[in-house]
């Protein structure tokens, strides 16, 4: 029996609004400012990424066409306002990796601890799996308490612990590395 393809599955987590009117959608290059506002964002209040610099909406186009047709991106949108948005790049290089997403995830100030995150993280799992890719990844602060969770939640586990990875405004932070298996798709690999 012929096993059907993966990325010709729908993603049944982007299909419609959750109760709240939240709709969760893939990412398109008109979305670029709204994601490099809410990117800005988590910039500034310094609890989710070393970066320092602010991004544009030029920036975020080219990441969005970096990554098209072969890394989820999506975002959480009510009324038409983009509240969040999460997406997965390349891990390495090498093309052993192929598979594997690093993912970040930003929600606007307003919409924090309102289930947002909880709905970009479904979408992206649920995407990453019917694009094929068999595992997602990322660096969370120790600290950020609230993304830890959320990822416990949909079934990552932390990994370990590096120490010391980079300094922010002159602080060395460390950062836990989690990951989650996609098993659907790792009898499917071949390399």
């Amino acid at each position: 029996m012929k096993q059907r393809s993966r990325r010709n599955r729908r993603n049944r987590a982007l299909e419609g609004p959750n109760a709240y009117g939240v709709h969760v959608r893939n990412a398109t290059l008109d979305d670029a400012a709204a994601i490099a506002e809410i990117y800005n964002q988590g910039i500034e209040d310094r609890v989710a990424t070393y970066e320092t610099r602010r991004r544009t909406a030029a920036d975020q186009q080219a990441w969005l066409q970096s990554i098209a047709g072969r890394y989820p991106a999506v975002v959480a949108q009510i009324d038409g306002e983009i509240i969040g948005w999460a997406g997965a790049g390349p891990y390495r290089d090498r093309e052993c990796y192929r598979g594997i997403g690093e993912f970040s995830m930003y929600v606007h100030r307003d919409w924090r601890r309102r289930g947002v995150g909880d709905l970009l993280l479904a979408g992206l799992i649920s995407e990453a799996e019917r694009m094929g890719l068999w595992k997602l990844l990322s660096r969370i602060f120790p600290f950020n308490e609230a993304s830890r969770a959320l990822c416990r939640k949909h079934g990552f586990r932390e990994v370990g612990v590096y120490e010391k990875h980079a300094r922010l405004d002159g602080r060395w932070l460390d950062v836990v590395i989690v990951e989650r298996l996609i098993s659907a798709n790792l009898n499917a690999v071949s390399l």
